[in-house]
């Protein structure tokens, strides 16, 4: 009986510190408007984009680096050494 408590309680930890893991890898989401229950909580910007997926992939990493739940493009442009601007929210 002890040993089934002492299993149940491992496999508990271990499913929380992988859920903890999981839950920490997630990128942030591009959104089109302001995100609902989310604050704008600055701005970031890139350069050097070939195209705007590029761009976009610069900018989605740097939120994912600020610790962004989602960010928003705020303006590109360049032909083809783009500069972008996003803001971020949590």
């Amino acid at each position: 009986m002890r040993a089934d408590i002492m299993k149940t309680t491992k496999l508990t930890l271990a499913a929380l510190a992988l859920t903890t893991l999981t839950f920490g890898a997630f990128a942030a989401d591009q959104v089109a408007s302001d995100p609902l229950h989310q604050t704008a909580v600055g701005t970031i910007s890139a350069q050097g984009g070939t195209n705007l997926d590029s761009l976009e992939a610069q900018l989605n990493a740097k939120a994912d680096a600020a610790g962004a739940k989602s960010f928003r493009i705020t303006s590109t442009s360049g032909q083809n050494n783009l500069h972008g601007t996003a803001v971020i929210y949590q």
